[in-house]
Formats: structure tokens, C-alpha cells, sequence
């Protein structure tokens, strides 16, 4: 139980200090999903 309780705090702290890191990771994503929608919309025919 002891190590139960210590590992969630462990992944609580690891996960409040990856906050900014996990941001940048979706921002980028969405980059991504952004330059596919432009060149699919680019792609179509007239």
C-alpha cells in the first residue's frame, strides 16, 4: 500500500513538471493537423 501511495505522488509530480512539455507537444500536433488541412485544401481540383 506504502508503495502504492508513493509511486502517485511520484507520477503527480512528474506529471506537473511535464506540464509545459506536454503544451508543446499538442501545440506541435496541431501544427501538424494545420499544414495537412492546407495542403489537402491546396490539392483539390478547381
Amino acid at each position: 500500500m506504502r508503495k502504492i501511495v508513493i509511486l502517485a505522488i511520484l507520477a503527480a509530480a512528474m506529471s506537473t513538471a511535464a506540464c509545459n512539455t506536454i503544451k508543446g507537444a499538442g501545440e506541435d500536433v496541431s501544427a501538424a493537423g494545420d499544414a495537412v488541412s492546407d495542403t489537402a485544401e491546396q490539392a483539390k481540383p478547381n
